[in-house]
Order: C-alpha cells, then sequence, then structure tokens
C-alpha cells in the first residue's frame, strides 16, 4: 500500500515541479480528493448511494473539487489546484492530468450511448485550465486540451485542441506532441491570447444567428407558399 502511494506521489512530483517533496504532495487538495473519491465509489458501487452522496459533500466542502461517486479513474490521477467538476458517468484513464477550474459535464444523452452523460478521457491525456468537455465523446490517448476549450466533440489520439468550439491545431512547427509530460497541457504561444478566444466566441455567436436568420427566413417562404396556394384554391 506504501509502495503504490509513494508512486502515486512520484508521479504527481514528475508532472507539478513546485514540491519539494513527498510530504508537501501530501497536502494537495487533489490528492485528498482522490482518496475520498476512492472511498464513496465503492460505497456506489454496493448501493450505499447516500452514504457516498455523504462522502462526496464532504470532500468537495474541503477541497471545492466535486467528484460524482459513480464516476470512474484509473491509476495516477492528478488534479493540479480545485475547482474542478467531475460529473457521474464520467471515465478517466491512467496517468491523466486535470488543471484548476475543469468541467467533466454532462448532456442530455439522447444522441449517445443510453446512460452515458459525460466524457471519457483514455490514458495520459491533459486538460487545461478552465476547459470545458461536454457529453458523451471520448478525448483520445495523449490527447490537450488548451486553457478555457470547449469540447463537444470526439479529440483523437495526441491531438491538440484549443478555442471555442475547440479544434484540432499544430504545434511547435507541427510536429506532434512529445512523448515526455509537457506541463499546462500545451506550449506558451500568442496562439492561445484571450483576445483570440473572444473572437471564437463571436464567431460561434454569430454562426448561432446566421442559422436562426436562414430558419426565419425559410419559414417566412413556407408561409409564403401556403398562402399562394390558399388564394389559387379559393380561385
Amino acid at each position: 500500500m506504501f509502495g503504490r502511494l509513494a508512486a502515486y506521489l512520484d508521479s504527481i512530483r514528475a508532472r507539478d515541479p513546485a514540491p519539494h517533496s513527498r510530504m508537501e504532495v501530501l497536502t494537495y487538495p487533489g490528492v485528498w480528493a482522490l482518496g475520498w473519491h476512492r472511498v464513496a465509489h465503492r460505497l456506489y458501487q454496493r448501493r450505499a448511494f447516500f452514504l457516498a452522496r455523504l462522502v462526496n459533500h464532504f470532500a468537495r466542502a474541503t477541497t471545492a473539487i466535486d467528484i460524482h461517486p459513480g464516476a470512474k479513474i484509473g491509476r495516477r490521477f492528478f488534479i493540479d489546484h480545485g475547482f474542478v467538476v467531475i460529473g457521474e458517468t464520467a471515465e478517466i484513464g491512467d496517468d491523466v492530468t486535470i488543471y484548476q477550474c475543469v468541467t467533466l459535464g454532462g448532456t442530455s444523452p439522447d444522441n449517445g450511448v443510453a446512460g452515458k452523460r459525460h466524457p471519457t478521457l483514455m490514458d495520459g491525456a491533459i486538460v487545461g485550465s478552465g476547459a470545458q468537455v461536454l457529453g458523451p465523446i471520448t478525448v483520445g490517448t495523449r490527447a490537450r486540451i488548451g486553457a478555457n476549450a470547449v469540447v463537444t466533440r470526439d479529440v483523437p489520439a495526441g491531438a491538440v485542441m484549443v478555442g471555442i468550439p475547440a479544434r484540432a491545431t499544430m504545434i511547435d512547427g507541427g510536429q506532434a506532441p512529445e512523448k515526455k509530460f509537457v506541463p499546462y497541457g500545451t506550449p506558451c504561444s500568442e496562439m492561445f491570447d484571450p483576445q483570440t478566444q473572444k473572437v471564437e466566441l463571436m464567431r460561434c455567436e454569430l454562426e448561432s444567428m446566421r442559422k436562426r436568420l436562414d430558419a426565419l427566413v425559410e419559414e417566412r417562404a413556407n408561409e409564403r407558399g401556403e398562402q399562394r396556394g390558399d388564394a389559387r384554391d379559393c380561385a
């Protein structure tokens, strides 16, 4: 048991340059949140839903991290800082890293797998701070989600996703992500300037308005066609 704990703490030190010892890592809220989740998840599997929820609420109050007891989480999962929300049907593989203010949220399962409302993160995935990963989608092995990105579609293995809505982008002159861990998910560059993300958001709003306008024009055209047909029938 102590060997597994030591290996887990060492895996966090390999991903975070801040701590100077294993004891320091033990103070991290992400470590405690995962520990409490292990307890809550066992209770959930035994259908002790109320007790599982009590553990979940205690963990959320003390760590600012909300992991639903039903979520399935693999080995060496690391939440850097807090304010993270992980939904009931989320599935997380091994060696996944999530930064602060991330949501693994749910959507209506109408177009997805029955009962599956939240995303699946494969081994080695990295989700940058403020990102929103929504719906029963799959984030591929070693994929990276950039800060503040909004992901609503499947992400291929090794891809780097940025923007609103998120789209794949090449990094470092088009080279694929390195096999070693890269802190914070993506390298720093002007590509990730907040102003760029605001432009992307405005583009999404403009596209939505265009779709609404097209729908209104089509609806008006159909109404005029029906009126002409009625006039002909009366004649």
